[in-house]
């Protein structure tokens, strides 16, 4: 019996790290798997709207936040983990690009006051002094209770760039009489600088992100020349991109005001309820410049109180009128705030009473940006489009953000060691 127990703790022994592989493997990049966990911000410090990168070996850090609807104290716990350009996790130890503790406590938590809806506010300064990043590259930052990690409370994704090489571009409108009108154009040159790149199709990749966005990023285009270590990229092919609309708004930095399009407000002893201004289809109407904040969001007040922990949450209601369904397919709103994700929390349901799609979220107070897209039912990829519901256009406002990916020969790691972020009117050609 005895040793029947031992072959079996071997067995165990020797399955876990294929099965913990396989856990790893199936984690999604900036997914929140806790329906208690809200308004999850990663950021650079003190700008909201910005990507969460930082230079390595800088002093740079990003500002971690989430609330925590079960308004209690809990211990959750934060790891590194190195991935390739696609976002795979990289087959490394963690030794190999981590200094300091292999995991952190998150000891800085708030309990809200004053907002009808309780909450726990969680904050972190990342990295910290006890755990930081020694490698360039995609970092999925990994957020869990109870110092285990089977228990992930979400996943968020962020960026250490150490600048070795040089990019340079600009924005043009496409050639093609059937791009010319809808589509963008991101033309741009590599300098690789002293990087041994014997091979630079299988060492270098390139990813293309539209507003800081991971779901329609252009991966890889293909180069249209190499000459010595420039590598010049301006293809009507793999670098023309939708050009979308400039995002929808809605104000909720107020609850007591009547704010930028908020129909009304109905209140209840302990609770909020908002309803936006009804939206409409958008992709034939002529295009009209809008300051927008690219499908970002912020927490904010209107009344000076602290929105990390005095701001509070209403549950707010999204009309898209239509007088008939879009047979086919399916409609979600779409943002940041929905972690540019479409699933059964943002995906709208169409009411034959109001001939409109309607959705509610639980949002917390601030400045959101958003869309309305759809999915084709029949679509195995499940591609989200705005193309029927906001319409694409060449002179909408974006930013284009350039990634360089370099593998040198015999490593098992992607470097991040250049990036770039091109306006399509500050850098319009």
């Amino acid at each position: 019996m005895r040793k029947a127990l031992l072959m079996l703790a071997l067995l165990y022994a020797a399955l876990l790290p294929s099965v913990l592989k396989a856990q790893e493997l199936a984690i999604t990049p900036d997914h929140v798997y806790q329906s208690n966990i809200k308004s999850v911000k990663l950021n650079q410090a003190g700008d909201p709207l910005s990507l969460p990168m930082i230079t390595l070996g800088s002093s740079e850090q990003l500002e971690l936040a989430f609330d925590d609807m079960d308004n209690d104290v809990k211990s959750y716990y934060y790891t590194f983990v190195l991935c390739n350009a696609d976002w795979s996790p990289a087959q490394v130890n963690q030794l190999e690009y981590l200094r300091g503790f292999s995991e952190i406590r998150i000891q800085n938590y708030k309990m809200s006051s004053i907002a009808f809806q309780r909450y726990t506010h969680y904050s972190a300064q990342l990295p910290g002094g006890n755990s930081f990043p020694i490698k360039s590259g995609n970092y999925l930052l990994k957020v869990y209770l109870d110092s285990d990690t089977t228990q992930l409370a979400f996943t968020r994704r962020m960026m250490v760039v150490d600048n070795k090489a040089g990019i340079a571009g600009y924005i043009q409108q496409p050639v093609s009489p059937k791009l010319f009108r809808t589509h963008q154009k991101v033309n741009f040159e590599v300098n690789m600088g002293a990087l041994n790149i014997p091979n630079p199709f299988d060492q270098i990749k390139v990813v293309i992100l539209q507003n800081g966005r991971w779901d329609n990023a252009v991966v890889n285009p293909r180069p249209q020349f190499i000459n010595n270590n420039v590598i010049k990229y301006n293809t009507e092919v793999d670098c023309v991109i939708p050009g979308g609309k400039e995002f929808r708004w809605i104000d909720l930095r107020s609850f007591r005001l009547q704010t930028e399009r908020v129909k009304h407000t109905e209140y209840h002893t302990n609770s909020t309820d908002v309803y936006a201004q009804p939206d409409v289809e958008r992709a034939d109407k002529i295009y009209q410049f809008i300051k927008d904040i690219n499908g970002k969001y912020y927490l904010a007040t209107l009344d000076d109180y602290d929105p990390n922990f005095e701001g509070d949450y209403a549950s707010v209601h999204f009309n898209f009128s239509s007088p008939e369904p879009y047979a086919g397919y399916d409609m979600y709103i779409f943002g940041e705030f929905t972690n540019y994700e479409t699933n059964d929390l943002n995906r709208m349901k169409y009411n034959p009473q109001t001939r409109a799609y309607e959705c509610t979220l639980l949002l917390k107070q601030g400045y959101y940006n958003y869309i309305y897209g759809l999915i084709d039912q029949r679509d195995p990829a499940g591609k989200f489009s705005t193309a029927l519901t906001e319409g694409d256009y060449w002179e909408t406002e974006n930013n284009y953000t350039i990634l360089l990916y370099y593998r040198s020969l015999g490593t098992r790691i992607d470097q991040l060691v250049s990036t770039i972020t091109l306006n399509t009117i500050l850098n319009r050609k």
